[in-house]
């Protein structure tokens, strides 16, 4: 395996885990609101709202690719190829994680919204949480993005 195909992997991590993540955060959040439209269908909005929250993580993987794309050339080195593969892992993982997790939160939020509570202020603070650490993750990308040799 060359260099190229090792870049080009820690790019395919970075994105399909992330948008993996997302989605299926974004699903957890759509059952969800399913359930709570049946009590209280008036907080479609509030729904839609808290729903939405996990797909962030796909786009700060494919930023995250924007910010790698410019070190995947015929003659990478390998130092440069195992910074992006590097920086796929970190980010792809923890979006995938962070995702998922924020969308438990707010499926939480969701179903207490859905029962009459007035929990919508704080289930967004709670999804800050887990996003913080997808937040990071893109932080840690443009960092290393920072360190590696352009060829």
């Amino acid at each position: 395996m060359g260099p190229i195909l090792l870049a080009y992997l820690g790019i395919a991590l970075m994105t399909g885990l992330t948008f993996i993540g997302s989605s299926y955060g974004v699903t957890i959040c759509g059952n969800a609101v399913v359930g709570a439209m049946k009590k209280n269908p008036d907080a479609l909005g509030t729904y839609i709202a808290l729903s939405a929250l996990p797909s962030s993580q796909g786009l700060y993987g494919f930023v995250g690719y924007f910010m790698m794309q410019k070190f995947l050339v015929e003659g990478i080195s390998w130092l440069t190829a195992c910074g992006v593969f590097g920086a796929g892992l970190v980010l792809g993982f923890a979006g995938l994680y962070s995702s998922i997790r924020q969308a438990q939160v707010c499926a939480n939020g969701i179903a207490g919204v859905g029962a009459g509570h007035n929990v919508f202020g704080a289930t967004m603070v709670m999804a800050v949480f887990p996003e913080l650490y997808a937040i990071l993750a893109l932080l840690v990308v443009i960092l290393i993005g920072g360190t590696l040799p352009v060829a």
